[in-house]
């Protein structure tokens, strides 16, 4: 298939192309919609072949917990990691019985080890507690990937929204100290890149939850300040219909990024799809961003 939505229901196209425009005007409400549209897709997707295996621990609170996607008879596999958001605040490994798992289904059907990664929310874990959290899954899969089939040295990061966050803070921050220690490549998905407090976030709620009430210390914790202080493979991916400033946050870092290395990342906008989307749309039969992420993975450029 080469164009977004090509491969969906022409019932799941035209709710897409409706909510779209109107997506900042009721994000709650018209990610529902996307959740509720692709929930059947999702339900009847393929799933044979692999075998799932779930809430591993790799840290001592109850939600610094993993599931693991393996497909049959790999080894020495990539490892691909998914990170969910939910706004610092909120959110599961498992929106729903069929929500992000998709993802990890949709990599495993494509020969990788796919780990669903669980990790404790703000207040109660404020920053910098996600990339902390990100750190111990990334060192429990590079001492566990190979028990799993994997490839320890192929470890492969994707954060969609706040996940996003958290991986890009991982792998950038200095002052954090881990600089993506044990990952290939990441890849940011609509992620929020700036803390802001601005009138048009939606979630600004959620940034003072996680990174404080000082708005003073914004700046010093947004990933986009840190764009230079790493060469780490980097794949920034927006949709078209994103949370506000989201798009903008994205190309202010892939900027950043460009400046800082004398050449542009690999940067996407998928067209026709939102915020929820473009998560939501793994495995259901368009797999236009899988493949651009794989080929990622594979050139590292």
């Amino acid at each position: 298939m080469n164009r977004p939505l090509a491969g969906a229901p022409s019932s799941v196209q035209k709710l897409m192309a409706e909510i779209g425009p109107a997506w900042a005007s009721d994000i709650r409400a018209h990610s529902q919609m996307v959740k509720d549209a692709y929930a059947p897709l999702l339900a009847a997707a393929p799933k044979d072949g692999v075998q799932v295996t779930r809430d591993i621990p790799y840290g001592a609170h109850s939600r610094q917990v993993l599931d693991i996607f393996r497909p049959a008879g790999v080894a020495h596999a990539p490892v691909v990691i998914f990170v969910h958001g939910g706004a610092f605040v909120r959110g599961d490994k498992c929106a729903s019985t069929e929500l992000y798992d998709n993802v990890l289904y949709w990599f495993a059907r494509q020969g990788c080890i796919g780990i669903n990664v669980e990790y404790r929310l703000a207040p109660g874990s404020p920053f910098p507690g996600g990339a902390a959290d990100l750190a111990l899954a990334m060192a429990w899969l590079h001492a566990h990937a190979a028990d799993h089939g994997g490839d320890s040295n192929r470890l492969f990061l994707i954060g969609h929204s706040a996940g996003g966050t958290h991986v890009a803070s991982y792998a950038f921050d200095p002052t954090l100290g881990h600089l993506g220690k044990h990952a290939a490549a990441v890849v940011l998905i609509s992620a929020r890149l700036r803390a802001d407090q601005s009138p048009e976030n939606p979630n600004a709620e959620g940034v003072c939850a996680y990174f404080g009430n000082d708005p003073a210390l914004y700046e010093k914790r947004s990933p986009v300040n840190f764009a230079a202080c790493s060469d780490m493979p980097t794949f920034i991916v927006t949709a078209e219909f994103e949370n506000p400033l989201l798009d903008i946050y994205g190309l202010e870092f892939a900027h950043r990024l460009a400046l800082a290395r004398r050449r542009a990342p690999r940067h996407l906008r998928l067209m026709q799809h939102n915020h929820m989307s473009i998560v939501a749309h793994f495995n259901s039969g368009e797999d236009i961003l899988g493949r651009e992420i794989l080929d990622f993975f594979d050139t590292g450029r």
